[in-house]
């Protein structure tokens, strides 16, 4: 529920104000008068709102509202009352708050969809039109199934990826650490005492070479480095919030060796699985196509669809353009033209995602099989530089002695 601002006078007219939270301001003003208050001025309490509706809700969490309001609008429970029982279950304040907004709006006469679109950081644009054609077409109940489903196979993909990667990332943030430890603060140790070694000329090139390098590391680099390192995150942070910025990231996504294909693949992938979807709930085409292009996470896929779109507004097939852009594979545009031409876009589109899924995560996790060993034998020959560096004077020592 919305929080209202409130001035009011007590029962001895001395002048009082406040916050409380009702579902309407006609609420506000009947809580108030249970209080034996009498309100002067009740307005929202604008920054309260949009700090409760401002925060993401876990894309888990959601598919389990999706599904639990497709079960009990299927059980015959009102939409309304279905609503208020979410809202009440509800831990998460900003679910809570969202829901309690949307049972209001629809109390009001609001389609479920509008009142969904005003909260876009909790509802995804797929959830919100699916839920407009279900409420258009009578079958809302199928329809948030589906968007349940949908977003649970999206959260568990995520999940899985991310799960893969981190032991890599782990190992990789641990050995740069370890490495960098032992050029600041061990190497150092060494110094004096191969100053002798160092004025006859006799140390070793690669041991001047580490000894160089540690100190200019501990003095002049490390704050230079530093500090361009600092600049440098604020300036490609910048550029990354404009158009051409976002775009050049989302190119260098998709061409970079080896985990350019798999980005590449999850984000076909996601364009079909959303357009198979909305087509199989009954969402015209074009609407379908402008939604999935952006569901698609990446810009130049995305441009490729909208590319797409012009030529199918021109009577054109949907498999031509894609084709022709060099983003889609061969087989999935060779399988949405035979789609076309049997009229089961929807089945074949839904296939094709779930088929790219599976082959890119299996390809994703055998690159990070492959990652860990190689990950483990760089961090194990800068180890092994360092030790030789140090030990090759030591024994120089040891056999002039």
């Amino acid at each position: 529920m919305p929080d209202f601002q409130y001035t009011a006078r007590d029962a001895t007219g001395k002048k009082v104000a406040g916050k409380i939270a009702a579902a309407t301001e006609r609420e506000a003003v009947r809580l108030l008068a249970g209080q034996s208050l009498f309100p002067l001025n009740i307005s929202t309490d604008v920054k309260a709102t949009a700090r409760k509706s401002s925060k993401r809700v876990k894309g888990q969490v959601m598919a389990q509202v999706y599904g639990q309001l497709a079960s009990l609008l299927r059980s015959g429970v009102p939409l309304l009352r279905s609503l208020k029982v979410l809202q009440k279950q509800a831990s998460n304040e900003t679910l809570s708050f969202v829901l309690g907004e949307v049972h209001r709006q629809v109390e009001e006469g609001i389609n479920i969809a509008d009142a969904m679109g005003q909260y876009p950081k909790v509802f995804s644009e797929v959830c919100i039109n699916m839920s407009r054609a279900g409420a258009e077409g009578g079958f809302l109940e199928d329809a948030l199934d589906r968007v349940a489903t949908f977003t649970e196979q999206q959260e568990d993909l995520k999940g899985e990826t991310m799960g893969q990667l981190a032991y890599p990332l782990f190992l990789g943030t641990v050995g740069s650490l370890l490495v960098a430890g032992l050029i600041i603060f061990f190497v150092p140790k060494f110094g004096d005492m191969f100053d002798n070694l160092r004025e006859r000329g006799e140390l070793p090139a690669i041991t001047d070479l580490l000894l160089a390098f540690s100190e200019k590391l501990r003095t002049i680099w490390a704050g230079i480095g530093l500090g361009i390192a600092f600049a440098g995150v604020l300036l490609i942070n910048k550029h990354l919030q404009t158009d051409h910025g976002k775009r050049q990231r989302d190119l260098i996504k998709i061409k970079l060796p080896l985990v350019g294909k798999v980005f590449l693949a999850f984000a076909v992938a996601r364009f079909c699985r959303v357009l198979g979807t909305l087509l199989q709930n009954g969402v015209p085409i074009l609407k379908s196509l402008e939604i999935s292009s952006q569901a698609a996470g990446n810009r130049i896929i995305a441009k490729a669809i909208d590319d797409a779109t012009d030529n199918i507004t021109s009577g054109e097939s949907l498999s031509k353009p894609l084709g022709g852009s060099g983003y889609f594979p061969v087989a999935v545009v060779e399988m949405i033209s035979v789609a076309e031409e049997s009229n089961t876009l929807d089945r074949v589109l839904i296939e094709i995602a779930d088929n790219l899924e599976k082959r890119t995560t299996r390809q994703l996790s055998l690159a990070v099989r492959l990652l860990e060993p190689i990950m483990l034998l760089v961090m194990a020959a800068a180890v092994l530089v360092v030790v030789i560096a140090l030990l090759l004077p030591v024994i120089k020592m040891s056999s002039a002695i």
